[in-house]
């Protein structure tokens, strides 16, 4: 990981610093796949990189043909049918969050596509994630596993497929919690344990340890009394300052910048008053910015300037 130097504006485009995948970007915009089919091939013994190329691109394609194009003239192939699952799962979920009266027939579409991707490449996680990003629109119901207060059932099995592929997908943890969020008929306190539970199962160094930082941005609710103080409570600073001493120096060595990770962990950091970590933190995301956690308490591009000026550094139209 090599963000580099913040120049007084932010770079909101999701593939950040990898290169590669922004080339790519521009290619698919412009309705070309050859790119993308060697991007994604590159990535097939590195499920976290595959995961983000994948679902960057097909945010990129998904109001085009250009899935289905490369179905057609290509063949079937693991990167071709990988983009096409991303790709429909992305619409059928837009569908049916827009009440959209061809929701269920894209959602056929996004499971087959995702069945075709898993046989495709049978090691390869991914296929399984974007499956399970649509369990929510049936409300999947199966028996918790032991060790959770709440036994929150859920898309348990699931889960535990995807865990066999790759136990620490950083997609998959997250894609699994968001299905226990209020937004989508989940509750406050299935998700904290949730996020409890997958949290401490990872190593100190796994960025699955943000996971409680996640649910606590999710839960927030701007009527309750001081609750932006919630961060400076004594197990919420430790919890941040333990993912900055452990995991904080691990990611300078990933294939790009995990910008959405780092934004969590700076404004964990930031609300706690830890303002010389969160810094340490602000620097490494460089000029790369992702709207999740600032959105939630504002306008993303203010709420980001006004950490990053709190912790000395420059943002954009400061003097």
């Amino acid at each position: 990981m090599a963000a580099g130097l913040f120049e007084g504006q932010y770079v909101w485009h999701p593939a950040a610093d990898d290169r590669r995948l922004a080339s790519v970007c521009v290619d698919v915009r412009a309705g070309r796949f050859l790119s993308a089919h060697e991007a994604l091939t590159d990535t097939r013994a590195d499920f976290p990189l595959r995961a983000h190329r994948s679902l960057v691109l097909a945010s990129e394609a998904a109001d085009s043909d250009l899935a289905e194009r490369w179905l057609a003239e290509e063949g079937s192939s693991p990167e071709s049918a990988l983009l096409w699952a991303r790709v429909a799962v992305l619409r059928a979920l837009r569908a049916a969050d827009a009440k959209d009266d061809r929701a269920e027939a894209l959602e056929r579409i996004a499971l087959t596509a995702c069945d075709r991707a898993a046989v495709m490449d049978r090691a390869d996680p991914t296929p399984w994630v974007a499956r399970l990003s649509m369990a929510r629109l049936h409300d999947l119901r199966d028996a918790a596993p032991h060790g959770l207060l709440t036994q929150p059932p859920g898309p348990w099995w699931l889960f535990s497929h995807i865990l066999r592929l790759d136990p620490w997908h950083r997609e998959g943890h997250h894609r699994f919690l968001a299905f226990f969020f209020t937004r989508y008929g989940g509750s406050v306190n299935a998700a904290w344990d949730v996020a409890a539970f997958l949290s401490q199962r990872a190593p100190a160094t796994s960025p699955l340890r943000l996971l409680p930082l996640v649910a606590l941005v999710e839960s927030y609710d701007p009527s309750q009394l001081l609750v932006d103080r919630t961060w400076e409570q004594p197990q919420w600073r430790s919890t941040a300052l333990a993912i900055y001493r452990h995991w904080l120096p691990e990611a300078s060595g990933y294939r790009f910048t995990p910008v959405l990770d780092l934004a969590y962990l700076a404004h964990a950091l930031f609300m706690a008053q830890c303002e010389f970590e969160a810094r340490a933190v602000l620097t490494a995301m460089g000029p790369y910015a992702s709207r999740m956690p600032w959105s939630v308490f504002g306008e993303p591009e203010e709420q980001l300037s006004r950490a990053r000026r709190a912790c000395g550094l420059a943002a954009p139209g400061a003097p």
